[in-house]
């Protein structure tokens, strides 16, 4: 049975003649109130998931943020999949994606949820409807109930009244607004003492570390059994392509050798000794080379280079006219120029086409423009069609959330070096239970796997306490079937180890 509640805003003004027994200045008339009516809609459906016959209710809902005064501010949409009977000891599990500016729809119809969508799984475009609409056996739900946050500005998620979406704009407002949603569900679904874990992806790595700092931070805290990070970015220096900034270079190389060998343009027995080569040479002899600088002798710089270009797949030539420091949109534009095409930047497997082939860098991301339009179909269909949800807004699947702001606690240092990668470390030292599982892709430039290994083995982690699981793809790994089953194997037994 669906329950379908409509939105609804209507405002009650509280006006009345002002009493005046001891003055004549009439007082001020009370605050204008705002009442608000949230949107549902549900629907009880049954799969079979990791092997086991599951009936389940999805709801979507707006949990409503409000003021200091009472006065609902914002509505974030959370989807949940719940497992019937109602099971309080039963692991729940929240989960967004990144961008920041992404919904949810991502990890909701590409690997986790009980349905997804179907999209050529060898890194071909998606091309046109119908895409079909398929029951998802990877999904989660035989260990974990699910529950995916779309955060203000992403999904159907908005802003009520006057309220500005900058209220919620920002790496600290925007983890308050999430860990006030995840407490509001834990409270209305009677979920206080179940094991709880917390996933993102891409930025929604970013926010689950600061999630994290928001629930276990303070002594009234939500802990945490784990985290499970999948294409991982947290410590924003690491990857900075910024004049003087030489780091990123060295995160980036082993993306590049492990795209190189799968385009061909490099040689090695398998991609995992391939990047494992890189990654000596990328913190030896060239992180040696890059804070050298101008004083690099003329023979480091030519054993450099040499090694560089067998790495990459690019020339010694091209390599010498960069300088030895080649960024991500020159390497997406010059690896396969030969052929006339470019490769992705969420996922190298990709390859487009340019306007024409003279170009520094691609027109667009052949990895994007290759997967968006299945999902966005899917997502639309499922919520409004499937479960009933009835709105007139659009889903924003990536949209517009700015200007955000990036800035943390601690001041000038702090904000100089984003990094939020310590509140995983101090949460882990403060909660003995927490373990983090991180999922990675060899072809992902979006957040490069070199990159969370550096920012994830810095002093304060208890390394024992972290699982590392790498993947035949990209940023999304789970557009390929044979990722998408492993990445689901994982992270089950990730959850079900607890």
């Amino acid at each position: 049975m669906i329950f379908r509640t409509l939105l609804a805003a209507t405002a009650a003004l509280a006006l009345s003649s002002p009493i005046t027994a001891q003055t004549d200045e009439a007082e001020p008339a009370a605050k204008a109130e705002i009442a608000y009516e949230a949107n549902s809609a549900s629907e009880t459906l049954s799969g079979t998931f990791g092997g086991r016959s599951i009936r389940y209710t999805a709801t979507v809902e707006e949990q409503v943020l409000k003021g200091e005064d009472g006065t609902p501010k914002a509505a974030i949409v959370t989807t949940s999949y719940v497992a019937e009977p109602r099971d309080p000891s039963r692991p729940v599990t929240f989960l967004f994606n990144g961008g920041p500016g992404s919904g949810s729809v991502w990890l909701q119809m590409g690997a986790f949820g009980p349905k997804r969508v179907a999209i050529p799984s060898d890194a071909r475009d998606d091309g046109a409807p119908p895409y079909p609409i398929l029951d998802n056996p990877d999904s989660l739900l035989d260990v974990t109930d699910l529950v995916f946050i779309d955060p203000v500005g992403t999904g159907f998620s908005h802003t009520i009244g006057d309220t500005k979406g900058e209220e919620y704009w920002g790496v600290t407002k925007d983890a308050e607004s999430v860990a006030k949603v995840i407490r509001m569900w834990l409270s209305e679904n009677g979920r206080w003492n179940s094991p709880k874990f917390l996933g993102g992806e891409s930025y929604g790595t970013t926010r689950s570390a600061a999630v994290v700092h928001e629930l276990e931070g303070a002594y009234n805290d939500v802990s945490l059994n784990g985290v499970i990070l999948i294409s991982t970015v947290l410590d924003f220096g690491a990857g900075a392509e910024t004049e003087g900034a030489e780091l990123g270079y060295i995160t980036t190389l082993p993306s590049m050798a492990a795209t190189a060998l799968y385009h061909g343009k490099a040689t090695a027995p398998s991609v995992e000794q391939f990047v494992e080569e890189a990654r000596q040479f990328a913190i030896g002899p060239y992180a040696a080379f890059l804070l050298k600088g101008q004083n690099a002798s003329a023979q480091e710089r030519t054993a450099v280079r040499a090694e560089l270009a067998r790495f990459t797949g690019l020339s010694e030539e091209f390599l010498e006219q960069a300088d030895l420091r080649v960024s991500s949109g020159r390497f997406y534009k010059e690896l396969l120029r030969d052929r006339g095409l470019t490769v992705g930047r969420l996922d190298s497997r990709y390859t487009g086409v340019d306007y024409d082939n003279a170009g520094e860098h691609p027109d667009n991301d052949p990895s994007f423009y290759g997967i968006d339009g299945g999902y966005t179909a899917a997502v639309n269909h499922f919520m409004r069609d499937t479960l009933g949800y009835e709105t007139e807004r659009d889903y924003v699947t990536i949209g517009y959330v700015g200007p955000w702001d990036w800035r943390l606690e601690g001041g000038r240092d702090t904000n100089a070096y984003l990094n939020v990668a310590p509140y995983l470390g101090k949460a882990m030292r403060e909660n003995s239970g927490m373990r983090i599982f991180v999922g990675q892709g060899w072809y992902d430039f979006a957040t490069p796997f070199f990159a969370a290994e550096y920012a994830l083995t810095r002093t304060g982690f208890p390394q024992d306490r972290i699982e590392w699981q790498y993947y035949d793809s990209g940023h999304m790994m789970y557009v390929r079937d044979e990722d998408r089953r492993k990445l689901s194997e994982d992270v089950r037994a990730f959850i079900r180890a607890r």
